[in-house]
């Protein structure tokens, strides 16, 4: 604990002083305190130890380790596939018909992930920023639009409900 001294005209007197606890907003939904006294005993948090030493592997690595297994073309074509996605999502929104909102993000999450391992691989290769792009607009320009699978899932019940009522 620290101690404040004054002296006065014969005496010698101590005064203990208190810690100070400053409250900061932090990144997380809370407020972090942060103690100027670590001798102090407030708020002292033991980590409990895990039952089991297995650690689990979050999605995002599991799904990077997928698609880093995957070859420039496969990802091209699946990138291709979640961009048609999108857009039948958009419609879908545009249309105001039943459509989950969270798929907007996780598809483009998914894209992201997929064009970073593109880019890493372009690096390994010393491929530089400018030519990147140059290339990613030759890509662009070379693409074939296809109809997303959900779309064609759609036409495939379509028809058949058809030639079921025919």
């Amino acid at each position: 604990m620290m101690a404040t001294s004054s002296l006065t005209s014969s005496t010698l007197t101590i005064i203990p002083q208190k810690p100070t606890i400053k409250l900061t907003k932090s990144s997380f939904h809370g407020l972090r305190i942060a103690c100027t006294n670590p001798n102090s005993s407030l708020l002292r948090i033991q980590a409990q130890p895990t039952s089991s030493s297995v650690v689990m592997m979050s999605k995002k690595e599991e799904e990077l380790k997928e698609i880093r297994t995957k070859s420039n073309e496969e990802i091209n074509d699946e990138i291709q596939q979640l961009k048609g996605e999108l857009f039948m999502l958009r419609l879908q929104r545009s249309a105001r018909e039943n459509f989950k909102p969270s798929d907007f993000g996780r598809l483009r999450k998914r894209v992201a992930r997929m064009l970073t391992v593109k880019r890493e691989r372009e690096i390994e290769q010393g491929i530089g920023k400018r030519l990147s792009r140059k290339l990613d607009k030759e890509w662009k320009r070379s693409i074939i639009l296809k109809p997303p699978p959900s779309l064609l899932k759609l036409q495939e019940e379509k028809a058949t409900a058809e030639a079921e009522k025919a």
